[in-house]
């Protein structure tokens, strides 16, 4: 068997086998397969696609050609969330401690962000003395004590995933389907987890911008999940409009704790719920999905949710009087109001211009090397289908370099768009897929 014999095999719409694609992923992990020889095979996959038991088998090669994390000495379900990404979305920060106060074992792995969207690893960081960076056994040992860590990626996790990626990314084949899909699962599947909860963001500030591509993933997560014996929901939640009121990290942090003491805007709620009632019913905690969502939000009305964050930022080295207090926590130069030039209804926030603006504000990154500005970002006072009056103040910008600020006033004056006709509210869950 030669990389040759395989590229051919795929080009010419053939089904690969598990071996074959074994010694691809395995050979291309350790070098002796060149980028050139791996384009062609991923060029191929991106045009002729791929079987679900192909899809399956690359996930699994892929997540085993590094170290795979054994979480079973915590004799429970380890029940994983992923989000496929999103602006304002920071609800790992708010359903990761809820579920955990109902003795839900929580070993969540995250990123940082990059582009438009953020990432829950810089989130933490906002938190003076978070350590999100810990050695693997005391994250383990951190779960065992209070039920909860949260890290970033330090393992060699689904290391042959991370070259894919980077070569998807320089040769225009980021958008396949079988590769996006076994990109996630495999990562998942290397953490650790038993069952998976997805987040399938669609609309303008997520990766799949129709409902039926966002279908598509979801399925073929679900089905990698069947046949890796990995019980799988997918949660099917809209991304038009940025979710909840702040994009940036810090800003982000407030939103959630605040979530975390009851004060939880409606969007956030309904994707916290719906995801957060599949994690107890697969975790066994609560097999009905709406006792589960009352079960959820009685955790966060009566302070437990709140608490265990607590415990969580405590444990991990953060100051937690910056959660007792959010005043606290960092705050940029100028926090300037925004106001509206007309009387009507909102019919459009588009989520990507707004991570797009926080980005040019220092709240995100466009490679991997930049460094943030925890403190900036956006406040959004209204949501899609509310009614605003002329003068009224729409959104906070929050900015450090002063520069900036009449390019971003007139940027947010343009994405949130105002009409006098009455607009329906975006409907946050558009469907679960199991």
């Amino acid at each position: 068997m030669t990389v040759l014999d395989i590229i051919e095999k795929k080009r010419d719409k053939k089904e690969l086998e598990k071996e074959e694609i074994e010694f691809f992923v395995n050979g291309y992990t350790k070098g002796e397969i060149t980028d050139y020889q791996a384009s062609a095979l991923v060029m191929a996959i991106y045009i002729n696609g791929m079987t679900n038991e192909e899809t399956t088998n690359l996930t699994l090669s892929m997540a085993h050609s590094g170290e795979i994390l054994d979480l079973s000495k915590l004799g429970k379900t380890i029940v994983d969330k992923h989000s496929t990404g999103g602006v304002g979305d920071k609800v790992s920060l708010i359903l990761l401690p809820l579920v955990a106060s109902f003795g839900v074992p929580v070993a969540k792995m995250s990123g940082r962000g990059l582009g438009f969207t953020g990432g829950t690893v810089d989130k933490l960081e906002s938190i003076p003395g978070y350590k999100t960076d810990i050695d693997i056994n005391k994250f383990v040992q951190n779960v065992e004590n209070i039920g909860i860590s949260m890290i970033s990626q330090t393992l060699n996790l689904a290391p042959a995933d991370k070259k894919l990626y980077s070569l998807r990314d320089s040769i225009a084949c980021v958008e396949s389907i079988p590769l996006i899909a076994s990109s996630i699962m495999s990562k998942k599947i290397a953490s650790g987890a038993d069952k998976i909860v997805l987040d399938v963001t669609v609309g303008s500030g997520a990766f799949m911008k129709d409902l039926k591509s966002a279908e598509k993933l979801a399925k073929e997560m679900i089905e990698i999940g069947k046949l890796a014996k990995r019980e799988t929901v997918a949660v099917i939640t809209n991304m038009d409009e940025p979710l909840g009121r702040s994009v940036g990290n810090s800003l982000e942090v407030k939103e959630a704790i605040e979530a975390l003491r009851g004060n939880i805007l409606e969007d956030v709620k309904h994707v916290v719920l719906a995801l957060g009632s599949y994690m107890l019913k697969l975790s066994g905690v609560e097999e009905d999905l709406e006792i589960a969502k009352r079960m959820l939000e009685e955790n966060l009305n009566n302070g437990k949710a709140y608490k265990k964050f607590l415990e969580l930022v405590k444990n991990q080295g953060g100051d937690i009087t910056y959660i007792e207090d959010i005043d606290n926590l960092e705050e940029t130069k100028y926090i300037e109001p925004v106001y509206s030039e007309k009387t009507g209804y909102i019919y459009n926030i588009n989520a990507k211009e707004i991570g797009k603006l926080a980005c040019y504000l220092g709240a995100g990154r466009v490679t991997k090397e930049d460094k943030i500005d925890k403190s900036v970002g956006i406040e959004l006072l209204k949501k899609v289908g509310d009614k605003v009056s002329k003068d009224e103040v729409i959104a906070y910008l929050h900015i450090n370099k002063p520069e900036q600020l009449e390019i971003a006033k007139e940027k947010i004056k343009e994405i949130i768009k105002i009409r006098k006709e009455k607009q329906e509210k975006l409907k946050t869950i558009i469907k679960v897929i199991k």
